[in-house]
């Protein structure tokens, strides 16, 4: 989710009903691409297309663990770094802390792969 669409993606969390398009109750544009059946959300900078793996009952708390598989991922080539990194801050993305809280990122530094006999060195 990128900062120009927070509360519209944080309102398709509403329990809308089956009937009723999130896209239509939060102003968002689907968008389809050939070949792919689901359609993305066309104001999303980066759109994932995943194919399920596994869901998984957690009766502690009557909810489901969702794993997922990304097939494809579709972006800006201007955020990809020419080792593969991308860099999801100049797309715009923010995080979530729990459900409701929504931050913005500042890039600190990254890091060279851990390996037990090398502290980690700046990269990049």
């Amino acid at each position: 989710v990128n900062q120009d669409i927070v509360k519209q993606a944080h309102q398709t969390s509403a329990r809308y009903p089956k009937e009723h398009s999130e896209f239509e109750a939060v102003d968002l544009s689907p968008e389809f691409v050939d070949g792919i059946t689901p359609p993305f959300v066309k104001e999303a900078r980066i759109k994932l297309l995943l194919s399920l793996v596994e869901i998984i009952p957690i009766t502690h708390n009557d909810t489901e663990f969702v794993i997922g598989q990304i097939q494809k991922v579709f972006l800006d080539d201007d955020w990809v770094s020419d080792d593969g990194f991308v860099d999801i801050q100049k797309a715009g993305t923010v995080a979530v802390s729990g459900l409701d809280h929504y931050l913005t990122m500042d890039s600190m530094y990254r890091l060279s792969y851990a390996k037990p006999e090398n502290p980690p060195e700046e990269i990049g």
